[in-house]
């Protein structure tokens, strides 16, 4: 798996998962500050397609992940 895919992958799970811990509605619910974990998440994705830089993808790089084309 290539690195952009596995930041994909974690940003889907970070996001499915805080809104399970801040949906009220969820059987997991904990807080809905929850949901400024999914909005951190999400502007990271947003400031990334500008600047072209992802602190995740930097350091799974460093890990040895491959990067992707």
């Amino acid at each position: 798996m290539k690195s952009w895919q596995m930041v994909r992958m974690f940003a889907g799970f970070f996001v499915l998962l805080s809104l399970a811990l801040g949906v009220e509605q969820s059987p997991l619910f904990v807080s809905s500050y929850w949901l400024l974990f999914t909005a951190f998440v999400g502007l990271n994705l947003l400031q990334s397609a500008f600047t072209k830089w992802c602190l995740l993808e930097t350091i799974l790089r460093k890990l040895g992940v491959q990067p992707g084309v």
